[in-house]
């Protein structure tokens, strides 16, 4: 079956029960054709699905199964992780629902190292909660690069803005330490890699912004651009990566700017997101680039303030969902094309001997 064929398995894991997790879920899921496009495989329980949906009255069934492999195309399947009764306390986490949403990751990105599920959507979650129950990561990103063994890139995208960041989740005071000229090589190189293989881009055009005011403003304002990010840009762009910048980031944003570019390269978490999420906030999803499977989830939290109100907007969630489905069928696209490339042979100019051949059989 090619690529386009196939239906992709989409696994999900339900977050913390006590924000919008399961709301966006299944309203996201609550179109009868949604099946029609990909298979949903959510892990999770029972229980509290028929207790929510019951709450913001939505007549969907799900096909309860208790092994991945038990799925089922048409249907939006659920792989019942807990059988007893859930207490929920919406609007606030507990140590239950940030247990099951611990539980539910580990469960569905376990089917995604199997190659059970296809690509993996992740509903948020509480990461300061998580961390005190033991969880080693802050967030899903560091958690999944852990199980691939490489690092990735928060990379945050909609059809017509797409923007990565060099530091994840760290203090703002370390992030001038954390940025190097090879670190940002790297990540120029995995942005344009991802761009083309999982976007479909075939020469991306990226842009880089700087980490200080105004672009360091010749080194007045810092050194950083001058000694660190100019340096590496002229590198990339040497050997054939369409790399631009340092860019100020106070201005980058403005449409008829960043429209001119595929994507950008920011230099920590809020100089990207904070300008991504005004601008694509209920389109956006977080994509993490460069790993060897597929993961996206919605570019908001867990959103206790609106839990159980019946008011979480879905539209991220459903893009999260729609985006790794593409992705899923890009990079296998991409993938068939790489392994049936014509390899050329050489042959002799004067006599048409292929020069492949060992030497006693061309005779």
């Amino acid at each position: 079956m090619s690529s386009k064929q196939h239906k992709v398995r989409v696994g999900i894991s339900v977050g913390d029960f006590n924000g919008i997790g399961p709301e966006i879920i299944m309203k996201a899921l609550n179109d009868k054709s949604i099946t029609d496009f990909f298979t949903p495989i959510i892990f999770a329980s029972g229980k509290l699905f028929t207790y929510q949906k019951n709450i913001f009255k939505l007549q969907q069934t799900f096909n309860y199964i208790n092994e991945v492999s038990e799925a089922q195309g048409g249907k939006i399947n659920m792989v019942n992780l807990w059988k007893d009764n859930v207490n929920v306390e919406l609007g606030k986490p507990t140590e239950e629902s940030t247990k099951m949403a611990v539980d539910s990751l580990e469960a569905a990105t376990a089917a995604l190292l199997n190659n059970e599920i296809d690509v993996l959507v992740t509903a948020p979650i509480n990461k300061d909660e998580m961390m005190k129950q033991g969880f080693a990561h802050a967030g899903h990103t560091g958690y999944l690069e852990e199980k691939a063994g490489k690092k990735g890139l928060m990379f945050l995208v909609t059809d017509d803005l797409k923007v990565a960041v060099s530091t994840h989740h760290i203090p703002v005071s370390q992030v001038a330490s954390s940025i190097s000229k090879e670190s940002i090589k790297k990540q120029i190189k995995l942005l344009n890699q991802c761009l083309i293989e999982d976007f479909q881009i075939q020469k991306p055009k990226i842009a880089v912004l700087g980490l200080n005011p105004h672009a360091g403003d010749g080194g007045q304002i810092g050194r950083e651009e001058i000694e660190i990010i100019q340096p590496a840009i002229a590198e990339i762009f040497d050997n054939g990566i369409m790399a631009f910048g340092p860019f100020p980031a106070d201005s980058y944003f403005q449409p008829e700017k960043y429209r001119n570019y595929d994507a950008v390269l920011a230099m920590y978490h809020d100089q990207g997101l904070a300008p991504f999420k005004t601008l694509a906030y209920a389109d956006g999803v977080n994509y993490t680039a460069g790993l060897p499977f597929i993961r996206t989830s919605p570019d908001h939290g867990v959103a206790y303030d609106i839990a159980g109100q019946n008011i979480a907007d879905e539209q991220s969630f459903r893009e999260a969902i729609f985006a790794a489905v593409k992705i899923f069928k890009n990079r296998s696209e991409y993938q068939t094309l790489m392994e049936s490339r014509l390899k050329p042979k050489r042959a002799a100019a004067d006599n048409g001997v292929d020069e492949d051949l060992p030497k006693d059989s061309a005779r």
